[in-house]
């Protein structure tokens, strides 16, 4: 159980995609939030295991932790691995076909960001790549991990423009504060309990709301950050375009010019 859950940790960006690889791997993870502890179990067995047993690395809350630190491109290896042989319904595959330089309008803040990262040569792997011109764009590379926990958090929430931010922000804060009203309703039952059995349900309770509460802050701040970095973004990919447009200029200057000598 242990290697299966290692394996699939390196094979996807996000909890669902982890479990549907546990699945098809052969196991089956029971571990809704109410639940006091999550199980997992072989699908041929009837007797599961509490996955406290294998160690707390091995917790969901751990799991889901690890899996959120995947680059953006370990999504491929779980397309190959559920989907071998068609695309998945719920995670589409795009490709764009042409050049990226002819792009005249981003529409959607996930092609805004592919841009960014083709102009600062990350982008594509297979063929050669931009080299970044203007030294903001080449500042902007040192804001990676940044940039790829937000292309992660639009890719996933389905966020195309700015007013879908905005909207998952509303959102996220109103979950936060029902989730902190949940974990007050435990608090308060811990008080006056002396129930040896209620006390630690109900702490184990208290402390997923506060697991829960984690995530919801930390996509939160990235959501944030998208607001914050979608301006800044425009902005530099307007000047290494114009510096592209100049340094094409010289070259095209210098090419006339050496033809003209040697005639």
């Amino acid at each position: 159980m242990r290697q299966a859950i290692d394996e699939a940790m390196q094979m996807c960006i996000n909890y669902g995609q982890f479990k549907k690889i546990m699945y098809k791997k052969g196991y089956i993870i029971n571990d809704d939030r109410y639940r006091k502890y999550p199980t997992i179990r072989s699908i041929n067995d009837k007797k599961a295991v509490r996955m406290y047993h294998l160690g707390e690395e091995y917790l969901p809350r751990n799991i889901e932790n690890k899996i959120r630190q995947n680059p953006y491109h370990y999504q491929d290896k779980y397309l190959a691995y559920v989907h071998p042989k068609k695309k998945s319904k719920q995670y589409k595959i795009y490709k764009f076909i042409g050049d990226f330089n002819k792009i005249k309008k981003l529409n959607g803040i996930d092609i805004l960001f592919l841009t960014l990262f083709y102009l600062m040569g990350i982008l594509p792997k297979d063929k050669p790549r931009h080299k970044p011109i203007s030294p903001k764009m080449r500042q902007e590379v040192r804001k990676l991990e940044r940039y790829s926990n937000e292309i992660r958090l639009i890719v996933t929430e389905k966020l195309n423009t700015i007013e879908d931010v905005k909207n998952y922000i509303t959102q996220t804060e109103k979950k936060i504060a029902d989730v902190i009203n949940i974990r007050q309703k435990y608090r308060n039952k811990l008080r006056n309990c002396t129930n040896e059995n209620l006390i630690k349900e109900y702490k184990q309770k208290r402390d997923d709301c506060t697991t829960v509460l984690s995530e919801y802050r930390q996509k939160l701040k990235i959501a944030n950050y998208i607001l914050e970095d979608t301006p800044k973004v425009k902005n530099v990919i307007k000047i290494e375009k114009r510096m592209k447009e100049i340094q094409q200029t010289e070259i095209n200057r210098v090419k006339i010019k050496d033809r003209y000598v040697h005639k």
